[in-house]
């Protein structure tokens, strides 16, 4: 269970009654093997390591918010840096909670890495809407220059340190992301595909 209460999606109960085919057990647990990996992820390992990352980023975002009240105002561009800083860990423990609660997707359950990957697009696309003014937050009520400016220097290297990863984990997500492309160009045409094999067994009956 998460601080906030929110419990996990698949527990050990429901696991054990579960007939789904994607589920299976052995000797250290329940697991899946991922969509996007094909790699064996045990239940238990990937909700630990969300309650891991939760318990880093209330910690941190503690820190955070004490700073940005006590800090000097005059200061901007430290206290921009401070409001960047917590925009990433507010993103972080809003998908923590997320895919934590998630009791209706078994594509929630994935590997650290995949799930850091997952995180920090989301993180790029936030911050580009940032960027075009599509969006408000809170943590830039002033000085969204500098805020913005932080944001793009240090979300990557921010990330690292709160999923506690070396720096090679980010260089593989295009691997997900142009597979995830590959298969959305190819969907349209094996569609067609299907419906031309279809039509044509209907004509010819």
């Amino acid at each position: 269970m998460l601080s906030d209460g929110i419990e996990r999606g698949f527990p050990l109960e429901r696991l054990k009654r579960v007939k789904e085919p994607k589920v299976h057990k052995d000797d250290g647990g329940f697991f899946i093997f991922t969509l996007n990996e094909n790699a064996k992820v045990y239940f238990e390992d990937f909700y630990q390591f969300l309650e891991k990352v939760e318990k880093r980023c209330l910690k941190e975002k503690r820190e955070l918010e004490k700073k940005i009240i006590e800090f000097d105002p005059e200061r901007t561009e430290t206290l921009s840096y401070y409001r960047a800083r917590k925009i990433i860990i507010d993103l972080v423990l809003k998908n923590v909670y997320s895919f934590y609660g998630d009791s209706g997707n078994l594509g929630v359950i994935m590997t650290p890495w995949c799930f850091g990957t997952v995180i920090l697009e989301k993180v790029e696309s936030y911050k580009e809407m940032l960027s075009c003014g599509e969006i408000q937050d809170f943590n830039i009520p002033e000085y969204p220059y500098f805020v913005l400016k932080y944001l793009d220097e240090i979300y990557k290297k921010t990330l690292l340190e709160i999923f506690d990863f070396p720096e090679k984990a980010f260089k593989v997500r295009w691997q997900y992301t142009e597979m995830f492309k590959r298969y959305a160009k190819l969907l349209p045409d094996i569609i067609g595909g299907l419906e031309t094999i279809l039509l044509l067994i209907k004509s010819s009956s």
